[in-house]
């Protein structure tokens, strides 16, 4: 790991441009199932509800599991990832590009799925990026989302799958507080492995996953 401190360096055009290498890998990698943590959210959705599929990457699982009940709209920056998440999950509504500049209607959502993706944000949009997400779901609307564990300095790895990826992240007592002064009330917090295939990644890795509606 190394730290992203480079005032000249578009980290968000980095993350773009490595997904876009990888799109083709990463896809392979990912489970085909979702795993029963999503049934937090389905569980509590009527059938048609509208969902918003942060960072849908390829589609797979998250995407293509929701799409089977729910209206998803599916947003993510990297083309190459658009282009197979719509082969992957061609029901569902796409758009490319930042999520932090995307424009979606207020109060339109019965909930909103971020996973594995606001790490690749500079953490100093995630509580902006939580109140554009409070600002397009309903009155009693919901989030589901992984996060981080620890506050960490945002940085940089040289080899993941073959391009140079970018995080940064709060810990996860921070973004309590970011959530609930957002307006959320948190409903649960609990733990998701890496999301990955077994053989495909063989680290014990884990993530907090917070479920929280609008109040």
């Amino acid at each position: 790991m190394k730290p992203a401190n480079d005032s000249e360096m578009d980290y968000k055009d980095l993350v773009r441009r490595g997904y876009n290498s990888c799109a083709a890998e990463y896809d392979k990698s990912r489970r085909r199932e979702a795993g029963p943590e999503l049934t937090l959210l389905t569980n509590r959705l009527r059938d048609g509800a509208a969902v918003l599929d942060i960072g849908c990457g390829a589609g797979v699982p998250i995407a293509r599991t929701l799409v089977q009940r729910f209206a998803v709209t599916c947003v993510d920056f990297s083309g190459e990832m658009i282009s197979r998440a719509r082969v992957n999950v061609p029901q569902a509504t796409f758009i490319l590009g930042d999520i932090m500049s995307a424009e979606l209607p207020p109060s339109h959502f019965d909930a909103a799925v971020a996973f594995y993706s606001i790490f690749h944000l500079p953490r100093e949009e995630h509580p902006e990026l939580l109140r554009r997400i409070y600002g397009w779901l309903k009155p009693g609307g919901y989030l589901l989302a992984t996060l981080s564990y620890l506050n960490e300095a945002p940085y940089t790895e040289d080899d993941y799958m073959g391009v140079t990826m970018y995080w940064s992240n709060y810990g996860l007592e921070d973004y309590k507080k970011i959530i609930e002064e957002v307006g959320f009330t948190l409903l649960e917090t609990t733990v998701v492995g890496h999301g990955y295939q077994a053989e495909a990644q063989a680290s014990d890795e884990r993530h907090p996953l917070v479920f929280a509606r609008k109040t």
